[in-house]
């Protein structure tokens, strides 16, 4: 199983598909491509998902539970983003791959006004996009970016914990839903109770986080997080969707008041033997930034 995975990262391999009654697969420039010819059998695919988690009382839980998620590292290749699902009674893990540098705003040749945004003392920034278009990445790269050259205390709570920050100028807390703490809500509030500067949450992806972020936003912090969605228009629109009924109107000025800025990106491929190549489109809100978004009719402007 390692000397798959080795290769499949070495083919530049993005995700990794690995299911009873089926080969393995690599997803390679946006294409799943199979990497063996031996399929593999129920009790194989078992052994892979109880090998890749780390203790015996994840082992116990993937057996209660229908869906799962962790991470894994691999010494030398990388560390990875775990998904252990049942299907047709059976297991099946889908695996992201997490290389181990962080990558930096230059590497990933993000707009000059991503360090910008990852610059600001106050506010939410959002980094969006559909699925496997590389928002971890981004907010790895600003984060690391923050880490070089401020002096600042960070706090992420993520699902799983995928890049790994080491300390450079800023002290950078991580903490892992499940493990460190019992939700992401619980976990964000909690670090205002932390001395930060910057909180980073994995995803907003109910009402009780976005009020959360928001109030931490409203308090001084910066606040940076992703969101599943393909552009500036459908990420307020989501946003807007997620407060209740009774608290859109008021939840439309708290989000234009603390809003500094979405970046929506998405992947092209390249030929064989390149990597993707990100396509960001950015729109921080004019000043002052209520009116861009405070209103029901409003359309954000973009900025290449």
């Amino acid at each position: 199983m390692e000397k798959i995975i080795k290769a499949a990262v070495e083919r530049g391999a993005s995700d990794l598909h690995i299911k009873a009654g089926d080969v393995f697969r690599a997803r390679i420039n946006g294409k799943l491509v199979p990497l063996t010819k031996q399929r593999l059998t129920p009790d194989q695919t078992r052994a892979i998902a109880l090998k890749l988690l780390p203790n015996d009382e994840e082992r116990s839980r993937v057996e209660r539970l229908k869906d799962f998620d962790c991470s894994w590292g691999m010494p030398g290749v990388g560390r990875f983003r775990v998904n252990v699902l049942r299907q047709r009674s059976s297991l099946m893990i889908v695996m992201r791959v997490i290389p181990f540098a962080v990558p930096t705003l230059e590497e990933l040749k993000l707009p000059p006004v991503t360090a910008r945004l990852a610059e600001l003392e106050q506010g939410l920034v959002l980094v969006t996009g559909v699925s496997g278009s590389g928002k971890s990445s981004t907010v790895a790269a600003m984060l690391n970016h923050v880490n070089q050259n401020l002096h600042r205390h960070i706090v992420t709570v993520e699902n799983p914990i995928e890049f790994l920050h080491r300390d450079v100028k800023c002290s950078v807390t991580q903490r892992e839903v499940g493990v460190d703490t019992e939700s992401f809500s619980i976990g964000l509030q909690a670090a205002l109770r932390q001395d930060p500067d910057v909180i980073v949450i994995g995803e907003i992806g109910d009402s009780e986080t976005l009020d959360t972020a928001i109030k931490a936003a409203e308090r001084g912090h910066m606040v940076l997080s992703t969101l599943p969605t393909p552009d500036v228009t459908s990420t307020l629109s989501r946003l807007h969707s997620m407060f209740p009924p009774q608290e859109r109107e008021i939840g439309r000025i708290r989000l234009a008041e603390v809003l500094r800025g979405v970046v929506a990106q998405r992947l092209l491929p390249r030929k064989e033997g390149e990597a993707a190549c990100r396509c960001s489109r950015c729109s921080p809100p004019p000043p002052p930034p209520a009116p861009s978004c405070a209103s029901p009719s409003a359309s954000p402007r973009s900025a290449p």
